[in-house]
This record gives structure tokens, C-alpha cells and sequence, in this order.
């Protein structure tokens, strides 16, 4: 589910690939939305592991991860940076030229692309094996008995998932999107049914509890950003995917 690196697809190549709208949109929800589509899960988890579970605790981590997704994913990136294209590309390089173009090369410019280069390399090594590793530790609410299957399984899954992405990203696309629009429609009507049970929960809606969170848990408050910042990780491949799909397709998924 993890998006490729391989050139940017024309106009031509997009419609062969999926043509319709909604057909490029499934695709892009394959590739784009992979990681983004499950980071907020472990996030959540990894928030309450910082802290002693109660109503405050749990209102307040919710509206900062709602709040995070809010700001970063659609604000950020949907309303603004997918429309700072470089002929159809975008992607840190292509925003570094983007820059370059309009101020001349400068030399901090530069660095700073690197390191935005950089940071993408370690976020494509680091969170796919946190993304399927926390998935699979799901199996241990099955049985114990499968803890020792659980690193194995999540290398082989690792090996599996980058081998085929050789095959491009309009395979990979029409493989994973299917399997994401699944996964996404099984978390809504889990998440209905939660919310059934305990509408209170809109409450997080309000960004209040939020930051009465953390500016009521002193030091402890300010950590928690650090894990709150691992429900957006995946987010910039809306930007950097522009040139695969789009950003049509991508801001209709």
C-alpha cells in the first residue's frame, strides 16, 4: 500500500489506466491513502500507552488527532499545496523547483530540499513496518499463541509489498484500491456502531478538549504532539502523488 517513486503517468496513461473519475479515484485511494488510512489507529494506541486512560484523556487525544488530520490532511495539503504543481509533478523536488524558478538556486534552498528528500527515505523505510506490524499484532486479541508468527508474518508481508511495486503504479493501484475502499467502509460502520453505543464521543469534535489537554498535563502534554504527528504520516503523498493520478481524482477520494 506504500506509493512508488516510479515518473509521473501523462494524461493519456491516466485514462488508460482508469479513465472515469471514480475509477482513477479508487486507484488513488490504493495508493495515496494506504498508510494515511490506518496511521491514525496506532496513533491513538500510542497516545493512550503515554497516559492512564479516562474520559479527559481520551476526549482530548481524540480531538487533537481529529484536529491534527483536519489542519494538516485537508486544510494543508488538499486545499493548498495540490495547487502548487510543477507542470503536473509535486513532491518535495518539485516544490524545491518550484522555489528555485521563482528566487534563483540558492544553496539553502537546496539543503533544504535534500533534507525534505531525506525525511520522505526514512518515513518510506520506518512506517510501513510500523503501519504492518501494529496491524498484525491485532492477532494476539485472537491468540497469544500467534506472538511468535507476528515479526516473521510482518517481513514476509514487507517483501511481498515492495517486490511487486516494481510493476508500477497503476497495478498497484487497481490491486490496493479495492482492498481500501473495504477496509475504509468496515472502520465506518465500526465506528457508527461505536458511536451508537457512545455518542458522547462528539464531544472530541470540539477543539477545547484538545488543548485543555495539553495545556492541563504540563511537560507530559507537550510529548503527546509527538505521537498526535504519527496519525498525519503518509499525508504528503497527496502532494507527492499529484503526478500519478492527478489532483482531481485525489481530492475526490
Amino acid at each position: 500500500m506504500r506509493r512508488d517513486r516510479t515518473p509521473a503517468t501523462s494524461d493519456t496513461e491516466r485514462r488508460g489506466a482508469g479513465g472515469a473519475l471514480p475509477l482513477l479515484s479508487l486507484s488513488a485511494l490504493g495508493v495515496v491513502f494506504g498508510e494515511i488510512g490506518t496511521s491514525p489507529l496506532y496513533t491513538f494506541k500510542t497516545i493512550l500507552g503515554t497516559a492512564e486512560p479516562s474520559p479527559h484523556v481520551v476526549l482530548g487525544a481524540l480531538s487533537l488527532v481529529l484536529w491534527t488530520l483536519f489542519i494538516i490532511t485537508t486544510v494543508k495539503y488538499v486545499l493548498f499545496a495540490m495547487r502548487f504543481d510543477n507542470g503536473g509533478e509535486g513532491g518535495i523536488l518539485a516544490l524545491m523547483a518550484l522555489l528555485g524558478v521563482k528566487k534563483r538556486h540558492r544553496p539553502t534552498l537546496v539543503a533544504i530540499g535534500l533534507l525534505g528528500a531525506a525525511l520522505i527515505y526514512g518515513d518510506g523505510t520506518i512506517t510501513p513496518a510500523i503501519s504492518v506490524l501494529s496491524a498484525l499484532e491485532g492477532l494476539n486479541m485472537v491468540t497469544p499463541a500467534l506472538q511468535p508468527y507476528v515479526v516473521p508474518a510482518a517481513v514476509a508481508i514487507l517483501l511481498a509489498l515492495f517486490a511487486i511495486q516494481s510493476h508500477g503504479t497503476a497495478t498497484i493501484g487497481q490491486l490496493f484500491g479495492p482492498v481500501m475502499l473495504i477496509w475504509f467502509v468496515t472502520m465506518a460502520v465500526m465506528g457508527i456502531f461505536g458511536i451508537a453505543r457512545h455518542p458522547a464521543v462528539f464531544a472530541a469534535l470540539n477543539p477545547v478538549y484538545g488543548l485543555s489537554y495539553l495545556f492541563s498535563n504540563g511537560f507530559s502534554g507537550f510529548l503527546v504532539l509527538g505521537a498526535v504527528f504519527l496519525c498525519v504520516t503518509g499525508a504528503e503523498a497527496l502532494y507527492a502523488d499529484i503526478g500519478h493520478f492527478g489532483s482531481g481524482p485525489i481530492r475526490f477520494a
